[in-house]
């Protein structure tokens, strides 16, 4: 089995988090910029776990104010 990219790795990090509750509905996730920062990988490796995220409805984007975790 191939290793898992960096995206993967932090999607499936930013999820345990939200299954284990660290991070609750409505709590905002660090700012891309934070989140390279802590995990060491780009911009463009945020994006592509952020998506991850919002495509299995575990977070919602707001224009201009950030990232949140969803109502569940």
């Amino acid at each position: 089995m191939p290793a898992k990219s960096k995206w993967e790795r932090l999607a499936d990090h930013l999820r345990s988090q939200i299954e284990s509750g660290e991070l609750a509905p409505g709590d905002k996730l660090p700012s891309t910029t934070e989140l390279c920062q802590q995990h060491s990988v780009s911009a463009i490796t945020v994006r592509q776990a952020i998506f991850k995220l919002r495509t299995e409805g575990l977070i919602e984007g707001v224009q201009g104010v950030g990232v949140f975790v969803a109502e569940r």
